[in-house]
């Protein structure tokens, strides 16, 4: 977000009957969630405006009248668990207007159970590979986690098949962390894939991303870290994802650190999400979009710093909890670094990845130099 310096020339206001009158019949929309912009919506937007070009920050009231269009009021996110395979470009773009400058794509079941190694390798290629490519042609910095989920861990034969093919996927570029690892239903076969490859992620120095189970949250939580302590691996290390209210003090008292998926009527909703921060503090606190195939949204995180925002949490504990303590685990391997968003790449849609485009026949593409400085991505 840039600063408008107290000498910006063009200040002035307008109240909602003038612009009613400015208007007339033109129709004007919200260029990130396309929402008609109203008289009034546009006056107290001009007033923050006029505020800002005089120096002064934007009231809570004043910035909780604003459009929901989900822009985070920190400038800059960090999705640390979306699912992207299963999300379009329109997806991407509003990601990127909403503030997300990096994504973090985890190994996950594809809705049904794959059948041989060959899917998992070919899947492992297209997180690591094709999707890093799409992200980047919208401005988004794309790296992935690589591990077998607890869900598929239950065909034994198929499980140890596909742990033999993880070393050569964990070395790849973007790798950030094994993930997501942990129980679905807690079975044997399940806790035999864990401990496998709790074991990979300490011979590659790899962080850790622990999916818990739907049901039995709780105790399956509790059964995940007690392994992951048998096994000697760092709290420090290891990211705890989808908790809930049931599980964030054992999660925090134990040294890890504590993801939350944002999610429609379940796992954890927005306003649950800013009281968890209200009452427990930033610290080791990561808000993630979880976004799939299924009912879910991808623009989860922008919306939930914007409502902590409204409740009165700082801008500093709103950017530790969706930007930097994320980057502190996923960053542990160097794979995922700061600069990498702060001096990004050209974005130029004339490029192919194995001789495709993510643009149709006409379609105009975007082509556009470097532009983001570090002054653009500041808490304003």
């Amino acid at each position: 977000m840039t600063t408008i310096g107290s000498s910006f020339p063009g200040a002035f206001a307008c109240d909602s009957d003038s612009l009613k009158e400015l208007l007339g019949d033109t129709t004007l929309n919200c260029p990130c969630c396309n929402g008609r912009l109203t008289p009034e919506k546009l006056a107290r937007l001009l007033d923050d405006v006029q505020r800002l070009a005089q120096g002064r920050v934007p009231t809570q009231a004043a910035a909780a009248a604003q459009p929901s269009s989900g822009v985070s009021p920190m400038g800059i996110i960090i999705d640390s668990h979306a699912h992207m395979i299963s999300r379009t470009t329109d997806d991407y773009e509003a990601m990127a207007k909403a503030g997300v400058v990096a994504v973090i794509e985890p190994a996950f079941w594809l809705g049904q159970p794959r059948t041989n190694v060959g899917s998992f390798i070919d899947y492992f290629s297209l997180i690591s590979g094709f999707e890093r490519f799409r992200a980047g042609q919208f401005g988004i910095r794309h790296y992935c986690t690589i591990g077998l989920n607890p869900k598929e861990a239950n065909n034994e034969a198929l499980a140890e098949a596909v742990i033999d093919v993880l070393p050569r996927f964990l070395v790849k570029e973007g790798v950030v962390a094994m993930g997501e690892l942990g129980y679905d239903e807690q079975t044997p076969l399940e806790d035999k894939a864990l401990r496998a490859q709790i074991e990979l992620a300490k011979e590659f120095e790899l962080p850790i991303m622990i999916h818990t189970p739907h049901r039995d949250k709780r105790p399956g939580t509790l059964r995940t870290m007690d392994v992951l302590k048998e096994h000697g691996f760092d709290p420090a290390r290891c990211v705890i994802d989808h908790n809930n209210e049931e599980t964030i003090r054992e999660v925090r008292d134990r040294g890890y650190w504590c993801a939350f998926s944002i999610y429609p009527n379940t796992k954890m909703g927005s306003k649950r999400m800013a009281a968890i921060v209200e009452n427990y503090g930033p610290e080791r606190l990561i808000v993630d979009s979880a976004c799939d195939w299924g009912v879910s949204d991808p623009l989860a995180v922008a919306k939930t710093a914007r409502l902590m925002a409204q409740h009165g949490i700082s801008a500093e504990a709103i950017h530790q909890v969706v930007y930097g303590n994320a980057l502190k685990v996923y960053g542990l391997n160097a794979e995922m670094k700061e600069e990498h968003w702060l001096a990004p790449s050209a974005i130029d849609q004339r490029t192919l990845y194995e001789g495709n485009s993510v643009l149709r026949g006409g379609q105009t593409p975007r082509i556009e130099q470097p532009r983001r400085g570090a002054d653009e991505l500041q808490i304003t």
